[in-house]
């Protein structure tokens, strides 16, 4: 009896010590790094740049040194990525391979190891939500703010919308670690997000509105990411050349 009673306390203390601690599905998954082909992505399906894209390729080859073509393979990977609805396919791989005279399996290399490239169907909006430290502890915490967009969407990480309007990914620091809690669309940030900002976000996107980006009222739309109680420090005008130095200098 005893030592049923032990077990059942140890039992309890260890499930108030656990952490809810959030795995992206893409993480715990082969998805990041092995290709498999399907109807929409595979050798055959065809890619190649627009006239306009092809001009702007050439110009960011030219940047390089002739022999270092293969410096722009990031560029032209994320110019490729943009054409094709925000995802990049094999096929724009081979191409921007043979664009710049390398094997398929270096620019394969560049596109499994950013996580910028996305290598499968995404939707419209790509909505990326940091999870770390820092956004989990500012404001109202990266948590409140999963559980919001879960709800409104009606979709957890790694998955799209039946109208393949958004995509939900859980993503690690997006660098906006001041501005915390924040999500990116697209390209877009928005910041010092409260549940009311983060509906009101998605209730632009899905009304065919762009929200603007940047702080939202979290910290009561700040210009940037200074400080909340104004600024601390450079608050005077600069002395300007000389200031300090003796006069037979």
């Amino acid at each position: 009896m005893i030592r049923k009673l032990i077990l059942a306390a140890a039992e309890n203390s260890i499930q108030h010590c656990k952490r809810n601690i959030h795995k992206t599905p893409r993480v715990l998954s082969d998805h990041l790094f092995v290709h498999r082909d399907s109807p929409e992505n595979n050798s055959n399906t065809k890619f190649e740049f627009t006239p306009e894209n092809l001009k702007r390729a050439e110009t960011i080859i030219s940047n390089y040194p002739k022999g270092h073509e293969a410096a722009a393979c990031l560029p032209l990977l994320d110019l490729a990525q943009r054409q094709n609805d925000n995802w990049l396919p094999i096929s724009a791989m081979n191409y921007v391979a043979k664009l710049l005279g390398m094997a398929n399996m270096r620019v394969y290399e560049v596109a499994t190891f950013y996580t910028m490239y996305n290598r499968q169907p995404v939707g419209k909006y790509h909505v990326q939500i940091c999870t770390t430290t820092p956004c989990m502890l500012g404001g109202v915490g990266s948590d409140v703010i999963m559980e919001t967009i879960q709800k409104k969407l009606k979709i957890k990480p790694g998955e799209t919308t039946p109208d393949n309007m958004f995509t939900l990914s859980e993503v690690e620091c997006l660098g906006a670690c001041v501005n915390a809690p924040m999500i990116q669309v697209n390209d877009d940030y928005y910041e010092d997000l409260t549940v009311e900002d983060t509906n009101k976000v998605f209730d632009d996107l899905i009304a065919g509105r762009k929200p603007k980006p940047g702080p939202m009222s979290g910290q009561n739309h700040r210009f940037s990411c200074e400080p909340k109680g104004g600024l601390t420090s450079l608050t005077s005008p600069p002395t300007g050349p000389g200031f300090g130095v003796r006069s037979d200098l």
